[in-house]
């Protein structure tokens, strides 16, 4: 993949007028946002267009409106924010409120590019979709990758090209199809992979484990066994929570013993987290790595009673002397919950866009960079 422009190649902006797509697509409750993460990993571009004497103009999305106006993807709170740090951002209004945006429409982007000189796609949790603010201005403006997205494009990419070994990673979240053609690109690449959460299931009973009333995808057993006869390790779960019939998940009131027990989970049983022998075994590998992805949690570690198996997961990478990502997501979640962002050596600000980086090499939005006016 060519190297992406950087801010530093649009030259002179002084007196310039410069177009970012941010992703400030943040949690907000009863008007509150609840995590700035997204808003405050933009700032480095931000204040590096403002201190070159450009004005900027930031456009983003919020929520998955369907191309009208809705008060309830206001992106009032983001811009009340924005202007604490950076009064002089002007936000635009949520890009999802036109129908042109997610649709790509040539007139949309013609009306988002108008009076300005240059745009900078900042925004790498949007830009593996083909959307107007993602891969039209770069059609006609000069363009580059603000520090964000070179950074993420930077990590991510060196997974596949030059990981310290050994290289772990690990695979969590409920289904194995979500993640499959992730899972066979790492396998190329990583030289082990842990895999929990629903998902773990799966491949459980593809090595004929019984698992009650878990979570399994029927449909993808013999895929799972075909990955477990490969060449490179996948370490399972060896013992597991389980919820007993009559339970249910974040209604401890409504009774179901939780209980750990091996991998032969009874029926009318459901596994919900990694038992706490796997998590110690899961964490003995993670400190001989040298890389670790952690992708997905262990289990349903919003439930008191079974985040165990994530939060030791955490710890285990806080603790780790390898060079640790988190790969968006409930991943980027559960290292907040747990407290040891800090201590993480990248998180990634996107879900769909780190799974896909990591398995096609590529977005849409890095590859209408590429062919800006601006690059040769």
């Amino acid at each position: 993949m060519n190297k992406l422009a950087r801010l530093e190649d649009l030259g002179d902006l002084e007196g310039k007028s410069v177009l970012v797509r941010a992703d400030f697509n943040v949690p907000i409750a009863d008007g509150e946002i609840t995590d700035d993460l997204r808003i405050r990993a933009a700032l480095p571009t931000l204040r590096y267009l403002l201190e070159a004497g450009a004005s900027v103009t930031a456009c983003t999305h919020l929520g998955r409106p369907t191309g009208a106006p809705d008060p309830m993807f206001s992106v009032e709170p983001v811009r009340a924010r924005l202007a604490e740090i950076l009064p002089e951002v002007v936000l635009l209004d949520n890009l999802r409120f036109d129908p042109g945006e997610t649709a790509n429409d040539p007139t949309f982007v013609q009306k988002l590019i108008d009076g300005h000189d240059a745009y900078v796609n900042d925004a790498f949790g949007a830009s593996h979709r083909s959307h107007a603010s993602i891969v039209g201005p770069p059609q006609f403006l000069p363009s580059t990758a603000g520090r964000l997205l070179h950074r993420e494009v930077e990590v991510l990419g060196n997974l596949a090209n030059n990981p310290r070994r050994p290289f772990v990673a690990i695979m969590g979240g409920s289904k194995v199809s979500d993640k499959l053609a992730v899972i066979e690109t790492l396998l190329d690449t990583v030289d082990s992979l842990i895999v929990g959460g629903g998902m773990c299931f799966t491949f459980l009973k593809a090595k004929g484990h019984s698992i009650g009333s878990s979570l399994c995808e029927d449909d993808m057993v013999d895929t799972c066994r075909e990955l477990l006869a490969g060449p490179k390790p996948i370490h399972l779960p060896y013992d597991i929570t389980a919820m007993g019939p009559g339970g249910k998940v974040f209604e401890p009131e409504a009774g179901g013993d939780v209980r750990q027990i091996g991998v032969e989970i009874p029926d009318g049983w459901m596994g919900v987290d990694i038992g706490p022998g796997s998590a110690a075994q899961f964490g003995d590998i993670i400190y001989e790595a040298g890389t670790v992805l952690w992708n997905g949690p262990m289990g349903v570690f919003e439930d008191p009673r079974f985040s165990g198996g994530t939060g030791a997961i955490a710890a285990a990478l806080a603790d780790a002397r390898a060079f640790t990502i988190v790969g968006g997501g409930d991943s980027a979640a559960a290292a907040k919950q747990f407290k040891v962002v800090r201590d993480m050596d990248h998180v990634s600000t996107g879900g769909g866009a780190t799974l896909e980086l990591i398995e096609k090499g590529d977005l849409p939005g890095l590859a209408a960079l590429r062919g800006a006016p601006n690059v040769c």
